[in-house]
């Protein structure tokens, strides 16, 4: 698989989002970039030399978000080509932590923190 793989496999599971949750995804913007900068890591927290991003969420939680949030620019959820075809050469471990990435990040759109993402498996 390649960068051109992995945006069709996660398109395929956006595709497969149950109904209600697709509709709630309002100005989310996705896409797949080879990898992250030094300072999205140093933005979460990560240190670049010791830890793996496969993908971010950059926005307002829908929880955090009042009548008057003007979503001016969309939310964003990246995806990253680069570690994920490294750390996951088999093509059906790829597949699924891609799915895995996007409901994680999706998960953080309606608010979960990594916590509560961990309990549900993701």
């Amino acid at each position: 698989m390649d960068k051109n793989g992995i945006r069709e496999e996660v398109a395929r599971v956006l595709d497969k989002l149950p109904r209600q949750f697709r509709k709630q995804l309002h100005n989310v913007e996705v896409v797949v970039e080879e990898r992250p900068g030094e300072e999205l890591f140093l933005d979460a927290g990560l240190d670049p030399e010791y830890d793996t991003l496969y993908g971010l969420y950059q926005g307002v939680p829908l929880p955090d978000r009042s009548s008057l949030y003007p979503p001016i620019l969309p939310d964003k959820i990246t995806i990253f080509s680069e570690p994920l075809l490294r750390d996951f050469p088999d093509p059906d471990e790829l597949r699924e932590q891609i799915r895995t990435t996007v409901l994680h990040e999706i998960a953080h759109y309606f608010g979960f923190d990594d916590d509560e993402i961990d309990k549900l498996g993701y």
